[in-house]
Order: C-alpha cells, then sequence, then structure tokens
C-alpha cells in the first residue's frame, strides 16, 4: 500500500507541469484569436507581464483604473484602444517618456511615445482596437525594449 501511495504521488507530481503549460496554451491561443480585447483582459495580461501581480480581468482593471493607468472614461468590458493601451504599457512598466509624455502622461503622448521608440510599428491609429496579436507583439517588443536598456 505504501509503494502504491509513492508511486501515485510521483505520476501526480509529474503530471501537474503539463496541465499548467496548456492552460497557459490554451490562453495564448484564446488572445490569438480575439480582434478586440477588453480593457480588463488587456490590464490583466500586461499587469501579469509587467510582474505587478496575477489578478482577474476586473481586479486588474480596477488596480489598473486607481493607479490611473488607464483613461478616465473606460470600463473593463469596454473594447481596448491602441492608445489605452500604451498608457497601460508606460505606467505598468515604468517607462520614461519624452518631454509631452513627461508633463501630461496622457494616452495620446503614450502613443506617440511607443511609435517613436518603434515598439508600435505599422500602419496603425490610436483610434484601433487592439487584438490578441497586437497585444503579444508590443508587450514582446516592450519586453525586449527593457532588456536591451538594461544591457
Amino acid at each position: 500500500m505504501f509503494k502504491f501511495k509513492i508511486v501515485f504521488s510521483l505520476c501526480f507530481l509529474l503530471v501537474i507541469p503539463g496541465f499548467v503549460y496548456s492552460q497557459t496554451a490554451i490562453r495564448i491561443e484564446n488572445l490569438l484569436a480575439s480582434d478586440a480585447l477588453s480593457y480588463g483582459e488587456l490590464a490583466q495580461f500586461v499587469l501579469e507581464a509587467a510582474e505587478v501581480g496575477t489578478m482577474s480581468p476586473d481586479a486588474a482593471f480596477q488596480f489598473a483604473s486607481e493607479q490611473n493607468w488607464l483613461p478616465r472614461n473606460v470600463s473593463a468590458g469596454d473594447a481596448a484602444r491602441l492608445n489605452g493601451f500604451s498608457l497601460l504599457i508606460m505606467q505598468a512598466f515604468q517607462m520614461n517618456g519624452g518631454i509631452f509624455y513627461s508633463l501630461f502622461q496622457n494616452s495620446h503622448y503614450a502613443y506617440r511615445e511607443l511609435v517613436h521608440r518603434n515598439i508600435i510599428v505599422g500602419r496603425s491609429d490610436p483610434r484601433m482596437f487592439v487584438s490578441g496579436d497586437t497585444l503579444l507583439y508590443v508587450v514582446n517588443r516592450v519586453l525586449a525594449f527593457q532588456e536591451s536598456n538594461l544591457l
């Protein structure tokens, strides 16, 4: 009986990491399939990437709103726009900006700062909705930018 418990425990511990990775893969696939993310989903992913914490979409949105990291007149279920996403990125990753962003710290200048740094590339409009692939691309570029500035 004792050997059975040991074998069962070992098998159980070996199987758990597979479930964790599959949950992450499913979450990434769901993000990539989305054409327009909500501010709640956006806040959840960005805050996790910036290592602020792991929260539900509503809690992440609430936290980001309290910190003034999002535009004032949005709710968690609203479709996220690129300029609001830019403000969240700049604030969550504690990125410094140019003179206008430093003075006003609003979504317009955050968007312009990310375009200037070539983090947001290609044809884009600050009023565009943020898709899952845009989210992953921009967060990846921000992480690479921060890593290259640390070296």
